[in-house]
C-alpha cells in the first residue's frame, strides 16, 4: 500500500494522490517548472487506474499548483514571488491624504493604482450588522480591483452608510477634492474622526468572478480581510480579497 494513504481509508483515491503531490509541492520536493510523473508512473505508484490519477491531476490544476503543456506533460506551476502586504495601525492611524495601499506599493517601490465602481444600494444583514445600521439602510458600495505596476493583486468591496455621506465631498469615494485618499482622511472632511481599526481574517476558495479578475485559478485559495473603520460608530466597513500565493499580510501594532 502507498505510504501516503495512512489512516485516511474514507477519503477517495484521486483525493489522497493529491494530497500527497500538493505537500511535495509545498515542501519544495517538486520544484516549480518541473515535470511531475506521467499518468502511467503516477497509476503504478499508487496502484490506481488511469481515470483516477487523471482526476487527482485535474483537481491540482483547477487549484493552480500544476500546469498542463499539450504535447509535453504537466508541470507544477510556476509561482510568483510573495510579497509583503502590511497592515499598519499607525499609518492608518495618522490619517495620510493617499490611500495606504498605495502607501504601501511606494514603499516596496512599485506603482499601486485601482480601478473601481460605485452604486447606491441598501445594507444587506451581515453589513448593516457590522456597521451598525438597520437592515436596508441606504450605503455606498464601491468595488475595486487594486493594482501593483499595473497587473491585479487584490480585490475590495466597501460599504459606507449614506447617512454620515450624503451630501458631503466624500459621497462617491473616489469623486471630488478627496478622490484616491484613505477613509480616515475622507471621514474626517465629512466631519467623522476614525479611532479604531478592526480587522478579521479568513480564507476560502476564490469565487469565479474573483479568478477572472485577479487572473487566478479557480480553486485558488484567497484570505478575506473584514475590515471596519470607526470612531463614535462604524463609518466603513469592506471585504479585501488577496490571493495567498501573491501576498502575506503583516501587522504592525505600536505598544504603547
Amino acid at each position: 500500500m502507498p505510504p501516503f494513504i495512512g489512516d485516511a481509508v474514507t477519503q477517495p483515491a484521486y483525493q489522497r494522490i493529491a494530497d500527497d503531490l500538493r505537500k511535495q509541492i509545498v515542501d519544495g520536493v517538486l520544484a516549480p517548472g518541473q515535470k511531475i510523473p506521467s499518468r502511467p508512473q503516477l497509476r503504478e505508484k499508487y496502484r490506481v487506474s488511469d481515470a483516477v490519477a487523471l482526476q487527482a491531476v485535474r483537481l491540482l490544476v483547477t487549484e493552480g499548483y500544476l500546469t498542463a503543456r499539450a504535447g509535453s506533460g504537466t508541470y507544477v506551476r510556476e509561482r510568483p514571488a510573495v510579497k509583503r502586504l502590511t497592515r499598519s495601525w499607525y499609518r492608518e492611524a495618522r490619517g495620510r491624504a493617499s490611500s495606504p495601499f498605495r502607501a504601501d506599493m511606494e514603499a516596496q517601490g512599485r506603482a499601486g493604482s485601482w480601478r473601481w465602481s460605485s452604486e447606491t444600494t441598501t445594507a444587506p444583514p451581515a453589513i448593516a450588522q457590522r456597521l451598525d445600521i438597520a437592515e436596508g439602510d441606504p450605503v455606498m458600495r464601491t468595488g475595486y480591483t487594486f493594482l501593483s505596476d499595473d497587473q491585479p493583486v487584490m480585490l475590495s468591496t466597501s460599504w459606507e452608510p449614506l447617512a454620515l455621506t450624503q451630501d458631503t465631498p466624500v459621497t462617491l469615494p473616489e469623486e471630488g477634492p478627496y478622490a484616491g485618499a484613505g477613509v480616515v482622511a475622507r471621514m474626517r472632511a465629512a466631519g467623522h474622526e476614525v479611532t479604531l481599526v478592526t480587522e478579521v481574517v479568513t480564507a476560502r476558495a476564490i469565487l469565479a468572478a474573483e479568478a477572472e479578475l485577479l487572473n487566478e485559478s479557480v480553486g485558488a485559495i484567497v484570505m478575506v480581510i473584514q475590515r471596519t473603520y470607526a470612531g463614535d460608530r462604524p463609518v466603513e466597513t469592506a471585504d479585501i480579497v488577496v490571493p495567498v500565493d501573491r501576498y502575506e499580510l503583516a501587522y504592525v501594532i505600536p505598544v504603547e
